[in-house]
């Protein structure tokens, strides 16, 4: 069994390539798929209101069962035929806004949940057509011959910076609880990790389950009484099915209205900037070769291919890829591909057992907000590391990365207080603004089109740029450590 630990200057347990021993693969897929199940949870439980199914828990477990099926299914063609990164794949918050708007058309407001989904459905549809020919074309490759590490390291580093409302506010809903998740998943991750080998493979798991198991202990000793942020009840557990599969329009034939459709294709853009930023990321820390071309190239093509199966099952959402699983690898310093298609076979099966699902939405919100507080820093973390490439002492460098991040955290600021409006507008240009609200209202956009544009605005020696160590845009595949080619 190759480990990347026995590869000097990796600092990995196990690289892209390397399978580990059927039961560490099984527990190490379980833990990814419990970073990313408060996320893919929260948002059909987001959507519950402007589908009008708040009221009604078992359309909302339908929905998270089909959101973790869904999810399955795009990881595993990602990891196989896509980027061949070992990247989670699922529902995108990117998505929320356009979804909440076409709940909220005229047209829709006394509609049903199941008109309201089929609207969704046909505007995801044909948003992951389009990725699937902004990907499959090339032309997202060809975009990257423009990017370089100055552009990479803000837009990485803005996608945790954004996530920082998920963090220490829900983690501190009961600082208890939360604090323990935090200081377990530092304790194991950071501490013990060189005192025993679990350490090192599951301080999220071990966290996590630490902290949740105190809220149970302590809700049945009746510390945590009903309506405590760390209560642990088990009702929604016995009253969820066993067993239902997520079938093709099971909300109904899909609708596809120009205007929603138009909304939609923002949170398009917004996920694919979001995305490219996560391969890097990704490729950084699992020991893989930079990203080609080709490789971006199919990944967004096969994240837009992911969305349409989503729109034809119905998630309500697309797919994109997850952001804490990144943090998980950092963490762990498992960067196996073949873990995180275990944590995909482990998102169909629980997918379709509705008792399982129901079961890790006991998990207490402060122990999701403490996990994410550790994850998401290293999603920053991992970006800044992209600055080693570059002439941190050119004034070109200092002011493009400091006005795109400050950028990139104070315009999506300024648009969530004071959107643009334009009184009596057709339709169209109402939806054109809705897109300009959408992409500004996203600081990795924001931060990676002013860092990109000022990049190649700029003049600048490809030694100050990091250019001349970054081989970002290739059509040269790299192959990987070992086996077939990324």
């Amino acid at each position: 069994m190759s480990k990347s630990s026995d590869k000097p200057g990796t600092g990995l347990i196990y690289g892209v390539d390397d399978v580990p021993p059927l039961g560490e693969t099984a527990v190490l897929g379980l833990q990814h798929y419990l970073t990313m199940f408060g996320s893919t949870v929260a948002i059909p439980l987001m959507m519950a209101k402007p589908l009008g199914i708040e009221n009604d828990p078992e359309k909302v477990g339908w929905l998270i069962g089909t959101m973790f099926f869904v999810s399955g299914i795009a990881t595993l063609l990602q990891t196989t035929i896509g980027n061949r990164l070992p990247i989670v794949q699922g529902g995108t918050f990117s998505f929320l806004t356009p979804a909440i708007a076409i709940c909220g058309m005229a047209s829709l407001k006394t509609a049903g949940f199941e008109v309201r989904m089929q609207h969704i459905q046909g505007a995801v549809i044909i948003g992951g057509l389009a990725q699937m020919a902004i990907g499959y074309s090339g032309l997202i490759g060809k975009l990257l011959r423009f990017v370089g590490p100055v552009t990479i390291a803000p837009t990485i580093a803005l996608i945790g910076l954004a996530l920082f409302p998920f963090g220490a506010p829900t983690a501190g809903k009961h600082w208890g609880i939360g604090g323990l998740t935090i200081f377990l998943v530092i304790l194991f991750s950071q501490i013990l990790r060189k005192k025993h080998r679990v350490f090192e493979l599951f301080p999220i798991l071990l966290g996590m389950g630490g902290a949740w198991l105190t809220a149970i202990v302590l809700t049945e000793a009746g510390v945590f009484e009903v309506g405590h942020p760390a209560y642990t009840s088990w009702d929604k557990v016995a009253q969820a099915d066993w067993f239902r599969v997520p079938l093709p329009f099971q909300w109904g034939m899909p609708v596809f209205s120009a205007a929603a459709i138009v909304g939609m294709l923002a949170g398009v853009a917004a996920s694919i900037v979001e995305s490219v930023g996560d391969y890097y990321a990704c490729a950084r820390l699992s020991g893989a070769p930079i990203p080609t071309a080709k490789v971006v190239s199919r990944g967004i093509g096969t994240e837009g291919l992911g969305g349409v199966i989503a729109g034809i099952i119905g998630s309500g959402n697309g797919t994109t890829s997850y952001s804490e699983n990144i943090g998980a690898i950092g963490l762990t310093r498992v960067g196996s591909r073949r873990v995180v298609q275990a944590g995909a076979v482990i998102m169909l099966v629980l997918g379709t057992t509705a008792k399982f699902g129901a079961l890790f939405t006991t998990v207490p919100q402060p122990v999701v907000g403490g996990m994410y507080c550790t994850l998401f820093g290293m999603i920053v973390a991992i970006g800044l590391s992209n600055l080693q490439y570059v002439d941190m002492n050119a004034p070109r460098n200092l002011f493009i990365i400091g006005f795109a991040f400050f950028m990139g955290l104070s315009l999506p600021a300024y648009i969530g207080a004071t959107p643009l409006t334009i009184e009596g507008a057709h339709w169209v240009v109402e939806a054109l603004v809705g897109i300009v609200n959408t992409l500004c209202s996203t600081g990795m956009a924001v931060g990676a089109v002013i860092a990109v544009v000022l990049d190649n605005l700029v003049p600048g020696t490809d030694e100050e740029r990091g250019l001349a160590h970054f081989d970002v845009g290739s059509d040269v595949e790299v192959p990987l450590s070992a086996g077939p080619s990324a």
